[in-house]
């Protein structure tokens, strides 16, 4: 991300409402979007994982490859904290608009610049592609189980732990224990602290001199372990690629000039 201070204002002032949405999305939520647990063993690589799965990860095997993270995917040992296609489409929007709706997301700050629209993913700069994936991969594997508890309302008490991502950004990631509550009595609900399931989060630190600054998103599908590692799904309902998508537009305007 160096920018003329011309095009910077331009695409500060259109994006700042984007930023401020992709920030405010991400928040905890339902576990079980995707059903909870996904089919722990995965036979082959995490690269091999993405590719048997088109409808969620098609573009992030794409942009994996376009990246030159293949082989890493194919062979390193770590852990990731994998986006969906969905976001990656929020991302760039419609490469051409209609006369209803037109571009959208990068493209609609494209088209507004007079600049070439996205029309394949091989349109933005492989190092954008490579840059934000970073983020999302971790040394090591790492379950659920491995991950402190957090709490997002006595982070002095139950604080997740920090770690820093291959693209050595750090991220506090960590497992809220939700409550068990039963309601089957509506005179007499009971609840249990920290008894109900556990789900794990990761939470992005922009800047790390302000570590309580987080963007916070929920993981929909945790512990699918291929050969080389461990793939924790990200709800893509509730997360933007790269964390905030402004950011990663900015790159990609920086990119075109």
């Amino acid at each position: 991300m160096c920018i003329m201070r011309s095009l910077k204002n331009i695409s500060y002032v259109i994006l700042i409402s984007l930023l401020f949405c992709g920030i405010a999305s991400c928040k905890k939520d339902d576990y079980y979007k995707d059903g909870g647990l996904a089919q722990a063993k995965f036979e082959g690589s995490i690269m091999a994982y993405l590719d048997s799965k088109p409808r969620e990860f098609d573009s992030i095997a794409q942009i994996v490859r376009l990246a030159g993270l293949e082989e890493d995917f194919k062979t390193k040992e770590f852990t990731f904290f994998a986006p969906r296609d969905e976001n990656i489409k929020r991302l760039i929007g419609l490469a051409r608009g209609n006369a209803q709706n037109g571009p959208s997301g990068a493209n609609m700050l494209l088209y507004q610049l007079g600049r070439d629209t996205i029309k394949t993913l091989a349109d933005v700069d492989s190092t954008i592609w490579r840059k934000y994936l970073l983020r999302y991969m971790f040394n090591g594997k790492r379950k659920l189980m491995d991950y402190p508890q957090i709490d997002f309302d006595l982070l002095n008490v139950y604080k997740g732990q920090n770690y820093t991502s291959f693209g050595n950004t750090v991220s506090n990631i960590g497992v809220v224990y939700n409550d068990a509550i039963n309601d089957s009595d509506k005179n007499n609900i009971t609840r249990l602290k920290y008894m109900g399931y556990r789900q794990l989060h990761i939470s992005y630190i922009p800047d790390i001199s302000r570590p309580r600054e987080w963007i916070s998103c929920p993981v929909a599908s945790s512990d699918i372990q291929p050969d080389n590692g461990v793939v924790h799904v990200i709800d893509y309902t509730k997360a933007e690629f790269g964390y905030g998508r402004g950011e990663v537009m900015v790159d990609i305007l920086e990119s075109k000039r």
